[in-house]
């Protein structure tokens, strides 16, 4: 069941308040012009009917008064008044009145059908008409209605004569009523074929939509398998939007799964300490009265497993802050000075050849806490992959010559099979099972420096080394690298 307030609804209100909109004000123009033009052309002809009457008055030669009215009633006379004739009509001072229509200046009785006082009414309009300024005016005339009147005062010789001409105006009248009723009828059917035109445009707009809520439907109730498949016909802006919302849904699928294989992956890391945990303390437990040395063994054990679950535990927690505003803190870091120290304090964690290349003098824009424990990730990396006492860990730092910094960690040892190069960043995963988990690794470091570099804006990527192990490289092109000049530099001294 569609809603009224759905999108078709909604396109068909829209085109019919604009087509009312529309409508209204054309209607507007064409009524006002028309009655313009009709009122116009009417003026027109009353001027110039009144112009030929005046005429035929000022041809007349005689003082007489009452000849000068028998001449007029011979003129209006010729020109009865119909409904496409005009109105003529004068008065002569001493002699009386004229019109080629006789009801204008009414009589002594009333007509058939009417009473007295309607006749007393129409009488005052036709003297009404025989007074007042001249010109042209809208008066009321008995038997008539509204009509445009014109009137003059000339002479024919020496008498005066008021005269006019008029013409009614129920021609703009049934003129108007023929537009209204013109315009209601195409208006009626205009919106009949808008609303139509609208609601099956609003239908064929609103079908992709349709579909598709039904696919976020079924997302929501769980199943990401379902996809947008829009016709060849969809418009380009549902194709646009069918594209990102089935990249959307890929998108949400990978992202489920891996929560899955790392909600699955924890359970399993975190299943083994425990395990040990609750087999140790059995065995404990079951002696009536353990030993000293079986105590202790127990307790180291215990231990070991508290830790290696701590740090898992640790390392799983910031894996999940990585998304957060507010994972890292950035600050301006000397990065020799930052590097040395670094590198100090790991050297010391194994026995290895460690070599450390030369250091640019310069400050780098980053957070310095997690790039150094990004850093650590990657010795602690080369460090498990190399064997004491002459495996080779190597640092080696670089600036980009179109901005940022490399860091590249390279060490001698069996390095990283060409298919195993991009899942060593994936959590939880191990290229030697044994020795990582026997190591304290779960498999966590890679991917912490990995979210490390994207939180960065950087990448971290893996590459044969010249020494024949793997080349574990931390790119930041997005860090602020400032060199410094030699006038600023730290005077150094020669370390033995």
């Amino acid at each position: 069941m569609i809603r009224r307030s759905g999108l078709r609804w909604r396109l068909v209100a829209w085109v019919t308040g604009v087509l009312l909109i529309a409508s209204a004000a054309i209607f507007g123009v064409i009524y006002e012009q028309a009655t313009s033009e009709l009122r116009s052309q009417i003026d027109t002809d009353v001027v110039g009917d009144a112009s030929q009457l005046s005429q035929a008055v000022r041809a007349i030669r005689t003082d007489s008064p009452r000849q000068v009215l028998a001449e007029i009633r011979r003129y209006v006379s010729a020109q009865p008044f119909t409904g496409t004739s005009s109105l003529l009509f004068a008065m002569v001072p001493g002699a009386g009145t004229v019109s080629n229509h006789p009801e204008v200046f009414g009589g002594p009785g009333p007509d058939d059908g009417e009473t007295p006082g309607e006749q007393t009414h129409e009488n005052g309009l036709g003297r009404s008409l025989l007074s007042g300024p001249v010109g042209l005016s809208t008066r009321n005339v008995p038997d008539v209605g509204a009509a445009r009147v014109a009137e003059h005062v000339v002479r024919a010789g020496s008498v005066p004569v008021r005269l006019g001409a008029g013409e009614p105006l129920i021609v703009v009248t049934r003129a108007q009523r023929s537009i209204i009723r013109s315009f209601a009828i195409a208006g009626a059917v205009a919106l009949v074929i808008a609303l139509l035109a609208s609601y099956l445009a609003g239908a064929s707009v609103s079908l992709p939509l349709r579909r598709m809520a039904k696919v976020a439907t079924r997302v929501d109730d769980g199943d990401l398998g379902p996809r947008m498949e829009p016709s060849g016909a969809s418009s380009a802006e549902i194709l646009i939007l069918a594209d990102s919302f089935n990249r959307m849904l890929d998108r949400l699928a990978r992202a489920f799964a891996a929560q899955r294989d790392f909600i699955a992956d924890a359970s399993h890391e975190l299943r083994t300490p425990l395990t040990v945990i609750a087999g140790q303390l059995e065995v404990l437990a079951a002696a009536d009265e353990p030993d000293r040395d079986e105590v202790r063994r127990v307790h180291r054990l215990v231990s070991a497993e508290i830790a290696r679950t701590s740090r898992l535990v640790d390392d799983m927690l910031l894996l999940s802050r990585s998304e957060r505003d507010d994972f890292l803190h950035p600050a301006q870091i000397d990065l020799r000075t930052f590097v040395t120290d670094l590198w100090a304090s790991a050297s010391l964690a194994a026995e290895r050849r460690f070599e450390l290349g030369e250091l640019p003098d310069a400050t780098l824009g980053a957070d310095p806490d997690r790039l150094a424990q990004a850093l650590r990730n990657l010795i602690g990396n080369a460090i498990e992959h190399t064997g004491a006492p002459d495996g080779l860990v190597r640092l080696d730092v670089e600036l980009r010559s179109e901005g940022g910094v490399r860091f590249a960690v390279s060490d001698d040892g069996p390095g990283i099979a060409p298919d195993e190069r991009e899942r060593v960043f994936e959590r939880f995963h191990r290229t030697d099972q044994a020795r990582d988990r026997a190591g304290g690794g779960a498999g966590l470091g890679l991917a912490i420096v990995q979210v490390i570099a994207q939180a960065h804006g950087g990448a971290v990527r893996v590459s044969p080394a010249a020494t024949g192990g793997a080349r574990l490289e931390l790119d930041l092109p997005q860090a602020h690298v400032r060199a410094r000049p030699a006038s600023e530099r730290p005077r150094t001294t020669a370390r033995h």
